[in-house]
């Protein structure tokens, strides 16, 4: 207790506290109903301190305050000077160009660290927070951020006033939003005198953002201005810029709260109008910055464009699917940037830019591209985590760019690794597991299925792909050996930045696997229990058609209000009602014919700089019609691990309420043994995060994930089946906290989950959050405490 009211006073900011100074504490805003608060909140012109977990305990105010004490800038300036002194000596040494360069790399990369420190102080200082003063000059600075932000969505006499309350020097502050009435707009009227901007816009009037009747908005009128710049760079009006759009607004046409808008577009100075460019003609360089045998690059003229390169390697009729500039037609800015971009799509170049020439009346578009190494390789040595133990890995992988000409892309993909996995048959028992892989695949920058050109050209601003792909698995445990062999046809197009599309018309995979005698009687026992364990290991033949949609209309998992959702839909065997291939009946594989459909949505909300909520619902389902009626046991859903439901084990929860089998451990008080998977025809799921920053790149999250799988097809045990008027009381419930190290390149992330409810367990005795220990990461004794690390986010 003393240790903690030690650490509590140490944090509270209020500490650091000179003479007539007050600690800003909170500040709230309060508004009509109907209107949010959420955009007020980003306006504060000072912010409070940061509290840990919202507690009164500014832990970022001490972190700055501690490194204060030992922050000594005339000694960094020392050091800084030292430096310049020591490296100019160095210069002076140098032999050549090549020392000189990693001289300057070097001396530029310590001087950056050392004026970082003298600008913002230590690491500790740069982490941290300055303790946040009340001043009346801020808050009042505050009520004209509001009074303007009032302003600018349309209550020109809106008001906004502050109540100040200070309770043994911390000041709490109120504002209260009074908007008043908004101004809408009466008429709307286009200014121009330019006759052909006057034309495209009338041509595309239906698109105007900004409406009579509307409430005025000084973010939709940029927008608008926005929108009739690119409008018009996309018709050809190279040289216009927003600059050239002005806005009238009128308040005083005689009717209340009513407001007239014009909007100008002015002609060029010393000018009647705009001028409108066509392109004359089209050049693409495919070789920049490559030394050719000759000194002038070849010239191949191909559908309304010159190709220039040394050396013809590249599919003229590919690239021109990716290229969407046409001799004669109007520049477009928007045609510009897509071919921009679907041309670095194609993993061949390493950058691309357009640019145009308008010297001698002439309106030239040029392509340069710097091509792509054609051959690349990379490997990786590193440690996985299974179930908390490590097992060593090494990866290698294999690329070749441009294999036929067409610009395919060849990877081949090998791993060999060991892993720490828990015994299927002995309860607490872990071993070395070992599996190796390879895959191979060719990818292509087109459908390979007939087209015709003109259609061809037109799905080419879809980035499509056709990857061909094979792989074999091998895994070898002592209770089992096991191969899979893979291949799959995949097509893949977009539209935009926000939808994605797959499509795999053929998945085939040949399972095979050698189970030991002990083994064998596990799953036996397992089967009989309703578990279909044994599945995943009698020799199958699983064919399946995939078709699966992605929408991220905001770039999901960047600091911003953002939505995710990707639905996939799979029919398994479908073939097989009209073709089956007689290896299967030779070689005494089992077939599938299943439908499967999978639902994953996610959110995140920004609440302040710091703070995030990320929500997540992922739901599945899938049903067998084949004559063994069961799915095949890779496509079955399951919960629990560092991507699900966080405080059981990867895929331990389930199925419905029915209990694992009790531990053979004489220690374990009755206790369950999650030694197998639990797989399920029906998956619900949900979870809630708080992401929170601690301080520099470590932030902290709080969590609460739910979630069970079920069985819809017949059963002999009821507990598992998916009852309509039982099921919410039969989720799992787990909760937790974790840390992320934010390293920018990847994300690091440790999370510790708790059990909270089990469904497993009799109903009243199912809240098990008191039960949970620390000690041990699969305790036997009391309800354990799951330890999880992954990379990323977990959803």
């Amino acid at each position: 207790m003393l240790a903690g009211s030690a650490l509590l006073s140490g944090c509270l900011g209020t500490r650091y506290l000179q003479p007539n100074e007050k600690l800003l504490y909170n500040q709230t805003v309060k508004v009509p109903r109907g209107i949010s608060a959420a955009p007020y909140a980003g306006l504060y012109a000072r912010k409070s301190n940061q509290r840990l977990f919202g507690l009164p305990v500014n832990h970022l105010v001490w972190m700055y305050h501690t490194g204060e004490k030992h922050y000594d800038q005339p000694r960094l300036i020392a050091r800084r000077d030292a430096l310049e002194k020591r490296y100019a000596t160095l210069m002076e040494k140098a032999r050549s160009e090549k020392d000189i360069i990693s001289i300057q790399y070097r001396k530029q990369k310590k001087l950056d660290a050392v004026n970082s420190k003298i600008d913002n102080g230590n690491h500790f200082m740069q982490w941290g927070e300055k303790l946040a003063l009340y001043d009346s000059a801020v808050t009042t600075e505050t009520v004209q951020k509001f009074k303007d932000y009032l302003f600018s969505k349309g209550y020109f006499k809106g008001n906004a006033v502050a109540e100040v309350s200070d309770v043994n020097r911390k000041v709490t502050i109120q504002y209260k939003v009074i908007p008043g009435h908004a101004y809408v707009y009466d008429t709307i009227r286009y200014a121009v005198t330019d006759s052909a901007i006057l034309k495209v816009l009338r041509r595309h009037e239906q698109e105007q953002l900004i409406l009579k009747g509307a409430q005025y908005d000084q973010d939709a009128l940029s927008k608008e201005r926005d929108r009739i710049d690119q409008l018009l760079r996309d018709n050809g009006f190279y040289n216009f810029t927003r600059q050239y759009i002005d806005v009238e607004l009128d308040t005083t046409i005689g009717k209340p709260w009513a407001i007239a808008a014009q909007i100008n577009i002015r002609n060029p100075v010393h000018s009647s109008h705009h001028k409108q460019f066509s392109i004359d003609s089209i050049n693409l360089v495919t070789d920049v910055g490559v030394q050719g045998e000759t000194k002038v690059r070849q010239r191949y003229p191909y559908a309304g464009i010159v190709f220039n390169n040394f050396r013809d390697i590249y599919n003229k009729k590919v690239l021109r699917q990716r290229i969407f500039l046409y001799q004669d037609s109007l520049y477009s800015r928007t045609a510009t940037f897509n071919t921009q971009r679907q041309l670095a799509n194609l993993d061949i170049f390493k950058f691309v830019n357009v640019n145009y020439d308008t010297t001698g009346r002439r309106f030239v578009a040029n392509i340069f591209a710097s091509p792509q190494d054609q051959y690349a390789w990379s490997n990786e040595a590193g440690v996985s985590v299974t179930q908390g133990f490590p097992g060593p890995y090494y990866s290698l992988n294999f690329k070749k760019r441009n294999v036929f000409g067409g610009l395919e892309i060849f990877d081949l993909n090998g791993r060999f690794g060991f892993e720490g996995v828990a015994s299927a048959t002995q309860v607490g028992n872990f071993y070395r597991s070992t599996e190796a892989n390879v895959t191979a695949s060719l990818t292509f920058p087109q459908f390979l299925i007939p087209l015709r050109p003109a259609r061809a050209y037109r799905w080419g601003r879809y980035n499509p792909r056709t990857k061909l792909l094979a792989g074999y698995t091998y895994t070898d445990r002592p209770e089992y050996k096991r191969s899979i062999t893979t291949y799959s046809t995949t097509f893949s197009w977009e539209r935009g930045h926000k939808l994605q599309f797959t499509f795999s018309p053929t998945t085939l995979n040949v399972i095979r696997s050698d189970v030991s005698s002990g083994f064998q009687a596990v799953l036996d026992t397992l089967k009989s229990k309703g578990n279909n364990l044994i599945n995943a290991f009698r020799p199958s033949f699983v064919g399946s058609m995939l078709f699966t949609v992605t929408y991220n209309p905001n770039n999901y998992g960047s600091n911003v209000n953002s939505f995710f959702v990707r639905a996939s839909l799979e029919s398994g065997g479908t073939l097989l009602n009209l073709y089956s291939p007689k290896f299967i009946e030779q070689w005494g594989l089992e077939p599938y014919q299943y439908a499967r459909a999978s639902l994953d949505i996610r959110r995140t909300q920004v609440i302040n700089k710091h703070t995030l909520l990320a929500m997540r619902v992922n739901t599945g389902v899938g049903f067998s019609y084949s004559d063994n009626k069961v799915l095949p046991y890779e496509k079955n859903f399951f919960v629990g691990g560092s991507n699900s439901v966080r405080a059981w084990r990867p895929r331990r929860l389930g199925q419905g309420e029915l209990p694992p089998r009790l531990s053979t451990n004489p220690n374990s008080n009755g206790f369950y043994d999650y030694s197998f998977e639990k797989p399920g025809d029906l998956l619900l799921e949900a979870s809630i995060e708080l992401r929170q920053k601690l301080f520099g790149f470590v932030n902290y999250a709080l969590f609460l994930d739910a979630g069970n799988v079920w069985a819809i097809t017949s059963n002999p045990d009821t507990r598992t089946q998916f009852n309509g008027e039982r099921f919410y009381k039969q989720f799992g419930v787990g909760t937790g906290f974790g840390l992320r190290f934010d390293f920018t390149f990847l994300i690091l992330r440790f999370d510790v989950g708790m059990k909270v409810f089990d469904p497993a367990r009799p109903e009243g005795e199912r809240f098990v959050l008191d039960r949970v220990r620390f000690t041990k990461p699969y305790g036997t004794t009391r309800e354990p405490v799951i330890y999880n690390i992954g990379i990323g986010y977990p959803f």
